[in-house]
């Protein structure tokens, strides 16, 4: 089934008419519990405690935020972007269905990453590649910087990056949802500044479309780009989890500590810096 905005639940209307973007993309792109479980995991692994709390860095729907907390009753998080409107989107279609406890101990922050201030957490995340929208090297750093100082004594960063040769082609690429089919264009691409815009389309059996659902203009950034940067911004060690293949070579949603990766057309990785 595909997710549908109650609001506009006419059957005259087409599939794309009807359809939620953001349920659309939650459903493609995300997944949230596997996420919060590898959170969890590397911190525990790495600071013999458990994480007890979490600052989503554009956290845009709040979806990782509301695992978070759902995933222990002494766990809170508190969710910054910029958009208000994807904000209380998030407020009315994931906290409201919350428990009463756990609604308590969420906290969306409608800030720029840039100039927001909390108080220090165990783990800060920028995920889905967000943070590419920093293009230079300064602007990196400053952003990892904050995020540094955001952080408890022991904190860790976590952000995810793509790459590959397939990174750098200007291609579309399908995948089948329920309902659905999710459609990530690479749209352009520049190798002099690494900059790229890419799009995410939908199409729906019934044939209709939602063309540039959501649009992207960013940075290209490499692993070692990553790496070096972090140290830069005060990390004290920077560490990468590369993602297991099955038999076919297709991702797992499985990561391990990679110190060399391997020469993928196409890979997904986390970056994750000990304060």
């Amino acid at each position: 089934m595909v997710a549908v905005n109650t609001k506009n639940n006419n059957p005259k209307l087409t599939m794309a008419e009807r359809a939620d973007i953001h349920e659309l993309y939650e459903e493609a792109v995300q997944n949230v519990e596997t996420e919060v479980e590898f959170l969890l995991e590397i911190f525990r692994d790495l600071r013999g405690r458990d994480a007890q709390s979490f600052r989503e860095d554009f956290c845009g729907t709040a979806s990782t935020s509301c695992e978070w907390v759902s995933s222990g009753s002494s766990r809170y998080a508190v969710g910054v972007d910029i958009d208000a409107d994807v904000l209380n989107w998030g407020r009315q279609n994931r906290i409201e269905r919350l428990s009463e406890s756990d609604r308590s101990r969420v906290r969306l922050l409608n800030e720029d990453v840039m100039h927001v201030h909390t108080e220090p957490v165990d783990v800060v995340g920028a995920f889905n590649f967000s943070y590419w929208i920093f293009k230079s090297r300064s602007e990196l750093r400053e952003y990892f910087s904050r995020a540094h100082s955001a952080l408890k004594s022991d904190g860790l960063f976590f952000v995810d990056a793509y790459g590959g040769s397939e990174a750098y082609e200007e291609q579309k690429e399908k995948t089948k949802c329920k309902g659905f089919t999710y459609i990530w264009d690479q749209a352009s691409f520049e190798p002099v500044t690494a900059s790229m815009i890419c799009h995410i389309h939908f199409k729906f059996k019934d044939g209709s479309k939602i063309k540039e659902a959501f649009t992207y203009d960013w940075r290209l950034w490499t692993l070692p780009e990553l790496r070096e940067v972090m140290e830069e911004a005060g990390f004290s060690n920077v560490r990468v989890y590369w993602e297991d293949e099955d038999d076919e070579g297709e991702g797992t949603g499985e990561f391990h500590e990679d110190n060399t990766g391997e020469a993928d057309p196409a890979w997904i990785a986390y970056i994750v810096g000990e304060k």
